[in-house]
């Protein structure tokens, strides 16, 4: 049998687009001689299509679509994710579903059984698990369909009562084929790979995993579909971050026709330390991941050209050079803002940049607006110490410039914020913090500079005085961040134990970190959890981002 995996950037609810793409791969594995193609999770709307499944003129369109499909599904079967509607009185109205397609009909559908509800998933908000479980017929093999999350219930503490796997393997399949919709972080592809062939060794059968690739708002998902023989051994592996479509021959006795990509014996190391950050081994993936994300986010919403604030500091550097990469440097403007305080030399790094990238740039100076702003407030202000508040109101200022150029022109704004200064509150509501999405708000400052350095790995883009000086606002004199935040290196893995790892204050403290420091930091993240709730999508790259994987009450005393 000769099996076909399509791994497919989808659009949530452009329905003709996703479909066609199916039709497309389909019609390309009948023409290599195909008896089978699997796509991915959700495939006909895209996932997570959230709360427009409650609409049900969404669900009649997955419908069409799905009748659509199905007659191209003739000589080949076709294996493709939907919702699909509860027939039963009891329960929700709808199932996370696959259909079996094959003579131009419906064979069969099969049900979801594990609906995660942990991180950026809520899938038991919109699903009903499924009721009843069996294999499905096809040219003299069974095959036993799952869905994303149905592989994952493995090792010595479940997060289920319930394993479909188990279920289906009574009727004794030849084959597993799951259908995935599993988002990249820098920690996920080699757990993903272990968990598939963990299933592969405990059954003793194949399987051929299809994931979904390309970017939805903030989660990135990253292909990296694979095939492994029912020894274990890895014998097809799909790019990730990008489009795909590969067919192998399954023979009768379980092996896959072909090379091995990698054996069964091959143990993943593992050299992570407690407290470092997983992604120092990741960068290139981050990046791409980063690439994917800005493109898809304004392809999708047909969004042209971006616009950002461009300071000669590390993270707006990094930003343009990645905005440039993914939208092309002609369709990226850098608006450099310089104020009363700000240093010649970030103006020239700034400037140097954008001929390095060859993008437009404007320079603006503040001055001005901030002195009308501090004349305007004088009679409240008075004599008061310069403050916060001052500095503030430079923030604000090259804000509201932002989105004046933003809304005269169709810009969307880049907001350059990292996730260091988002954790523990440095940064300035609608301000620096503005922006239609953010691009490094999953990076810690210490990664930011790593990816600099990854962008510099063939050439000098971002200026080498960038990434060599100490980090600063910029909004009062001889300002560092260091006046105000930690040393980022110990910040950040604090920052990261807390965060990403859910260790406590105790746990931290007792693996060597300073109480009173512990304390300082945790106490930041805690009480500026308003100002997160604020803040724009943010680009998913780690295992626990701020936003919609992250569900933290903003009035609370825990930490405090």
């Amino acid at each position: 049998m000769k099996v076909f995996i399509a791994q497919q950037n989808y659009h949530i609810g452009n329905f003709e687009s996703n479909t066609q793409k199916i039709i497309q791969a389909i019609q390309e594995a009948k023409r290599q001689g195909g008896d089978l193609i699997l796509f991915s999770e959700m495939s006909v709307c895209g996932y997570p299509a959230r709360d427009f499944v409650e609409f049900s003129d969404f669900i009649d369109k997955c419908y069409a679509a799905i009748n659509e499909i199905k007659v191209h599904a003739d000589t080949i079967g076709v294996v493709v994710g939907s919702p699909a509607r509860n027939q039963s009185p009891k329960g929700k109205d709808l199932f996370n579903a696959a259909f079996f397609l094959h003579e131009g009909e419906i064979k069969a559908e099969i049900h979801k059984t594990l609906l995660p509800t942990y991180d950026v998933f809520d899938e038991y908000r919109y699903f009903e698990p499924a009721m009843e479980w069996g294999c499905v017929s096809f040219k003299g093999k069974k095959l036993a369909i799952t869905i994303c999350e149905d592989i994952w219930n493995m090792g010595d503490n479940p997060l289920y009562r319930i394993c479909p796997m188990d279920i289906l393997m009574q009727e004794q399949p030849d084959v597993m084929l799951n259908l995935s919709a599993s988002p990249f972080d820098y920690t996920h592809d080699e757990d993903r790979k272990a968990t598939i062939k963990a299933n592969v060794q405990k059954y003793g059968i194949p399987m051929f995993y299809c994931n979904a690739v390309g970017s939805q708002t903030e989660i990135v998902f990253d292909g990296a579909s694979y095939v492994f023989d029912k020894n274990a051994n890895l014998c097809a592996a799909l790019p990730m971050f990008e489009e795909a479509i590969i067919g192998v021959e399954l023979n009768n006795d379980g092996t896959i026709s072909g090379p091995i990509v990698e054996p069964a014996s091959r143990v993943p190391e593992r050299m992570y330390a407690p407290e470092q950050l997983e992604s120092d081994l990741h960068i290139e993936q981050i990046h791409a991941a980063f690439i994917l994300g800005i493109k898809d986010y304004f392809q999708k919403m047909g969004f042209k050209k971006a616009i950002l604030g461009s300071s000669g500091g590390i993270d707006s550097a990094v930003t343009l050079a990645l905005a440039c990469e993914a939208l092309g440097a002609e369709n990226v403007r850098s608006i450099l803002m310089p104020s009363p305080y700000s240093s010649e030399h970030s103006v020239n790094d700034a400037v140097e940049l954008s001929k390095n990238l060859a993008n437009p740039y404007d320079i603006i100076r503040i001055d001005s607006v901030y002195h009308s702003f501090l004349e305007a407030l004088q009679p409240i202000f008075q004599d008061a110490p310069f403050s916060l508040a001052e500095e503030n109101i430079q923030s604000r200022s090259r804000g509201n410039l932002l989105m004046g150029i933003a809304n005269k022109f169709g810009y969307i704004l880049l907001n350059t914020s990292n996730k260091s200064e988002l954790a523990t509150g440095y940064g300035t509501l609608y301000g620096d913090m503005a922006g239609g999405l953010g691009i490094l708000g999953d990076c810690y400052k210490t990664q930011v500079y790593a990816l600099a350095r990854y962008i510099n790995r063939n050439e000098e883009i971002i200026p080498l005085n960038i990434i060599e000086k100490a980090p600063s606002a910029e909004l009062r004199p001889n300002q560092k961040d260091s006046d105000s935040l930690p040393d980022y290196d110990m910040l950040d893995r604090i920052l990261y134990l807390y965060i990403e790892k859910r260790k406590s204050p105790i746990e931290i403290k007792q693996m060597g970190f300073e109480n009173s420091l512990v304390d300082r930091v945790l106490r930041m993240v805690n009480v500026n959890e308003y100002k997160r709730n604020q803040f724009c999508p943010i680009i998913r790259v780690s295992p626990k981002a701020f936003g919609v994987g992250r569900r933290v009450p903003i009035v609370a005393h825990y930490l405090t």
